[in-house]
């Protein structure tokens, strides 16, 4: 047994020694790093890497000596704050330490966080919009002296999302209050390790790697029967799937987004002969079922359970032996992580199955296979930091007290993802934070800040601070409604989106938590529902991301395709591609291949961007506009991850037009001014940045009135104050985020003009797939007028009154 560190104090030592454990070498180093200011330490799920992070704050906290708070744990779920801190206080206890250890999140009841803030815990777990808020009370500063070290966990989900943003901000302002304080980051999957240090400490943070261990067992399910040509069910997989899971402690069965969980759920339960216990865990779930869950699943008690990226991140059940992905993994990184819930221990390789829901998706999953046994992880560049969220940090601050802009600035930018912020840029944030802006400075609502004859700045109604805290948080839960069952006392069951609730009817059924419900009312803004086991139900739509293919991982795809053979395929799979290329050819990297062949009376033009169903459906809108004013009479489109299918009533002779850049940005131009998308994209900005409010008083609005007051705001600024920054910030985040027009660029830079268009007499085997794809988009142009007047003209006909 390697021998412990001679830094680690007698009563640690001996626990360690008690249990039959020893330091792993990457524990060891961070311990005798514990000084240094700033560390990140790469580490496989199992590796012991939370104990490497907390084991300074044990050791300096061993003595009994300090007071008030030492260590503050930083989670990206709620969860997994309250399993650290389970994991924690056995060690903790048994080695006889004065510590106290406290969770802070969402859930805490108020009475606990009043008695954390009068007497914090010496370890404090929390998540970065609960840090947020405990930042911003006028006693933060004695709250966090003695502050000693932060410990960032899971880092790398942080780093792609707002709420990192928002984290790195609080920690720049603990640093201006603690000036020694340390900073440790914790991952098991980074693409770019630089990268993520710079995120954590700008001015410099050493990377440790731990040993990465056995490579993970990962194999892609074969069944007898083929995949389905489209869809993302796989409900083909019920029954292998069920056996899996009988040979297996406990399985843990991940879905891309929630409702394919709801309803993979409910018929995997159907086909449970043996009445297996398995449960479903999803974010829109009601709290206590899926804390129910997570009991269940820490005492043993669970065969399987159906989830999402709820459970993505570090929750340490040790009894998950087997981890099985349904449908295209679409990121690499993603796909390790969820791998790496199986078998949570320290070099044992981790198992997991993947399963295609379909044709193509045999294809991503090689792929994604082969990336994983490379150890290639994707990942995109971090953008700058959001303005949005620099606004509500500015609010945040000014609830706290007065404070000076050449300060707040220096601060801001000592935070990795505001490092290169302006200081006009940073004054315009400032300015929108105290008027509104230009259009909405003469309302008095929006007059929230006012500098004092001092020069500092301050909230102009001390009053307004509760609001402000009331909203705080970068996580856009725009448009749900609670589920209850009916009654009094109806057990809640969860939230499903408005839009889906507008269009239920009373008697309608949909799935939610892996139970049917027929739906009763709509009372206070509460979905009521009753038990309705008789019918087949509708899909529930819940908030949730919807991933894309990643580039790296769509390179591979490519790639993967121009093999003269592919003996790792299914021959069903295989077969495929080999008929594909006789009867025309397959995409290849630097070539954009088009194929436009008459199908059921109508021209069809398929493009394979390989650019991601975000971008791919940029392309259907922005093709479909230039054809439609190239005479060609587009009539829909539909897209997916590699192809964007188009029908109308002319063929697509000379495919160019469609890609000159210059093209595409003016017609993204023309599109935008009047796009819907650009109004949600709008009030999401517009919550975050603090000018909408959804919470009020304790009372929250419903998606429909935050809407229409979103929407009254955009068209006024749009109208009067087009330079807004809200606008400026809009027109970002959508360009990056559902229009992903960068990819299309991309895709226009890679293929510099290389188009191979094939002229053919029928559909081709991969293009036939689209035609059954869901999610069609109709387009209302010429074409559906000229339909409209060739039926007309052909009913007048038939009735004898063409003459007339």
């Amino acid at each position: 047994m390697t021998a412990l560190s001679p830094e680690l104090p007698k009563q640690i030592s001996n626990w360690f020694t008690d249990q039959g454990w020893s330091l792993h070498p990457h524990q060891r180093d961070m311990l005798a790093r514990s000084g240094a200011p700033a560390q990140l330490l790469i580490a496989p799920t199992g590796a012991g890497k939370t104990m490497a992070g907390f084991l300074p704050t044990l050791a300096e906290l061993a003595d009994g000596g300090h007071n008030g708070l030492h260590t503050l744990y930083i989670s990206p779920l709620k969860a997994l704050a309250a399993d650290i801190k389970r994991n924690l206080e056995t060690p903790v206890a048994g080695m006889g330490l004065p510590i106290r250890i406290e969770d802070r999140t969402g859930d805490t009841p108020n009475s606990r966080k009043r008695r954390q803030r009068a007497d914090p815990p010496h370890i404090l777990l929390t998540t970065p919009e609960s840090l947020a808020l405990l930042m911003s009370y006028e006693d933060a500063p004695r709250i966090f002296q003695g502050l000693q070290r932060v410990v960032v966990d899971e880092i790398h989900a942080l780093a792609e999302s707002k709420r990192g943003d928002q984290l790195m901000l609080a920690l720049s302002r603990l640093s201006a209050l603690c000036p020694d304080l340390r900073r440790v980051g914790l991952s098991a999957t980074v693409d770019d390790p630089a990268a993520i240090a710079r995120y954590l400490a700008p001015t410099g943070c050493a990377v440790l790697h731990a040993d990465a261990g056995p490579a993970p067992d990962i194999t892609m399910l074969h069944t007898d029967e083929a995949p389905p040509w489209s869809g993302s069910g796989a409900a083909y997989a019920i029954p292998a799937v069920l056996e899996h899971v009988k040979q297996h402690k406990t399985t843990l069965i991940f879905h891309n987004t929630r409702a394919q969980a709801e309803v993979f759920f409910h018929n995997l339960w159907l086909a449970n002969d043996d009445a297996l216990p398995i449960g479903i865990h999803h974010g829109s779930l009601d709290r206590a079922q899926r804390e129910k869950v997570e009991a269940a699943m820490v005492a043993g008690q669970l065969r399987a359970v159906v989830c999402t990226g709820s459970l993505d991140l570090g929750i340490d059940w040790g009894n998950v032996d087997l981890v099985i992905q349904i449908g295209a993994p679409k990121n690499v990184k993603r796909l390790v992580q969820r791998i790496g819930r199986a078998n949570h221990r320290y070099n044992a390789p981790s198992k997991a199955i993947l399963v295609p829901a379909n044709r193509f998706e045999v294809i991503e999953c090689l792929a994604a296979l082969e990336a994983v046994q490379d150890g290639d992880l994707d990942g995109d560049p971090r953008p700058t930091g959001p303005r949005d969220v620099l606004c509500q940090h500015i609010l945040l601050c000014a609830c706290s007290g007065p404070f000076e802009a050449d300060a707040l600035y220096a601060e801001v930018t000592q935070a990795g993802p505001y490092a290169d912020l302006t200081r006009a840029d940073f004054d315009a944030c400032l300015t929108f934070c105290a008027t509104g802006g230009y259009a909405l400075r003469a309302y008095d609502k929006w007059q929230r800040l006012q500098q004092r004859p001092d020069g500092q700045w301050q909230l102009r109604d001390p009053r307004s601070a509760a609001l402000i805290r009331q909203n705080v948080g970068t996580i856009q839960d725009t448009d749900t409604l609670k589920v209850k069952m009916r009654g009094r006392h109806g057990a809640p069951l969860g939230e499903i989106e408005e839009g889906f609730a507008a269009s239920l009817t009373p008697g309608d059924t949909f799935l939610i938590g892996g139970q049917i419900v027929r739906y009763e009312a709509l009372r206070e803004m509460v979905v009521q529902v009753s038990r309705d086991k008789g019918r087949r139900p509708k899909v529930a739509t819940f908030m949730g991301t919807k991933f894309a293919t990643s580039t790296q991982l769509s390179q591979r795809i490519l790639h993967l395709l121009n093999q003269p053979d592919w003996p790792a395929l299914p021959a069903h799979t295989a077969d495929w591609l080999h008929l594909q290329r006789q009867m025309s050819e397959l995409p290849r990297p630097s070539t954009l291949l088009i194929e436009s062949f008459p199908h059921d009376g109508l021209a069809h033009t398929c493009i394979y961007g390989f650019a991601g169903r975000n971008a791919q459906q940029t392309l259907g809108l922005l093709a479909t506009r230039r054809m439609e004013e190239m005479g060609l009479a587009p009539l829909g489109f539909v897209a997916t991850d590699q192809a964007t299918l188009i029908w109308g009533l002319e063929e697509l002779r000379d495919p160019a037009p469609l890609f000159d850049l210059t093209t595409l940005e003016d017609g993204l131009e023309g599109w935008l001014s009047s796009n819907a998308l650009m109004k949600r994209t709008f009030r999401s900005v517009a919550t975050i940045a603090g000018l909408i409010q959804r919470n009020i008083q304790g009372q929250r609005k419903s998606g429909r009135q935050a809407t229409f007051s979103s929407d009254i705001l955009y068209d006024t600024l749009h109208r009067y104050d087009p330079d807004h920054l809200l606008l400026q910030i809009t027109r970002e985040e959508a360009l990056s985020g559902l229009i992903d027009f960068a990819r299309l660029r991309d895709l226009v830079a890679r293929v510099q003009g290389r188009i191979s268009h094939r002229h053919l007499d029928r559909i081709t085997p991969l293009a036939a797939p689209l035609l059954l794809e869901v999610g069609k988009v109709r387009i209302d142009g010429e074409g559906r007028e000229r339909l409209l007047r060739e039926e007309t003209a052909k009913l007048m006909q038939d009735a004898g009154l063409a003459e007339i």
